[in-house]
């Protein structure tokens, strides 16, 4: 079985456990930790992908790192998947789970990079009118490039408006360049 679908069934069955137990924002926090967890410590992944450590110590490891810091049923599921010898999944699992808790939610991701950082002002402004246009929850990130001279890219999940200043150089001189003399 791909690993595609090995995260994709554990992340569904998260998310209807969730929904059973009426537990899905408290397993939306304890996914965003384990996540965290996943991409901040190489060593935790690295433990994970072990096949010199034994089964029973990565779960030792797993209780010891997440245990009173996560609900009991979240440290069960990552026993079970350790238990399973899913373990090296775990980072995917947890990001397909974001994923499918965004989509359940009406929850959309935006990026606006500049080349300036923005103020919680202008920040609140895009989101309300993103919030409103799209009619769903929007989830704003920011990040700065001082390449892009000024002005702005928006992404919202797989679409992008680019309205930077080094974007329309770029298309000015390109047009220059293509004008016969």
């Amino acid at each position: 079985m791909n690993q595609s679908k090995i995260t994709v069934r554990y992340a569904k069955a998260f998310i209807a456990l969730g929904k059973e137990k009426n537990l899905l924002p408290e397993f939306h926090q304890d996914a965003e930790l384990v996540a965290s967890v996943c991409s901040s410590s190489t060593d935790f992944i690295l433990l994970l992908e072990s096949p010199v450590i034994k089964t029973s110590q990565k779960i030792n490891a797993i209780q010891k790192v997440f245990s009173g810091k996560v609900n009991d049923l979240t440290l069960k599921f990552l026993m079970l998947i350790a238990q399973n010898k899913r373990e090296i999944y775990i980072p995917g699992i947890f990001r397909n789970f974001l994923d499918y808790y965004r989509k359940d939610q009406g929850i959309r991701s935006a990026i606006i990079t500049s080349a300036q950082p923005l103020n919680d002002t202008i920040l609140s402004q895009i989101r309300k009118i993103l919030e409103k246009e799209l009619n769903a929850t929007i989830e704003l990130k920011q990040q700065v490039k001082k390449e892009l001279i000024g002005g702005f890219i928006l992404r919202v999940d797989d679409q992008q408006y680019d309205a930077s200043l080094s974007t329309q150089l770029k298309k000015i001189k390109e047009s220059l360049l293509q004008t016969e003399v």
